[in-house]
């Protein structure tokens, strides 16, 4: 299953992205127990954004993902890079 690495850029809308915020953690936990995310968590410096890390079926589940996700369908995230991620080391690599 390919794996993606997806950066957000937020708006500046701190205060609905805190409203926001439990849900937006709670659908990413669940994706978490569901093998979808790897690993998720905002930049502590910079532009406001997160980095999010997902193995899903194809690029189709992985923009359902993305749009069902609080903070997309709340447009807070103004901006959402994709790349396509081939992890050959650590935990999260699979084995060729």
């Amino acid at each position: 299953m390919p794996t993606y690495a997806v950066r957000y850029t937020y708006d500046e809308r701190t205060d609905v992205r805190d409203a926001v915020r439990p849900e937006h953690r709670a659908y990413l936990g669940d994706l978490a127990d569901q093998g979808v995310v790897l690993g998720s968590g905002p930049f502590t410096d910079g532009e406001p954004g997160a980095l999010l890390v997902f193995r899903t079926a194809d690029r189709d589940a992985l923009d359902a993902v993305i749009a069902a996700d609080p903070f997309t369908r709340e447009g807070l995230v103004r901006d959402t890079d994709v790349r396509p991620w081939d992890i050959v080391i650590g935990p999260w690599s699979t084995p060729a």
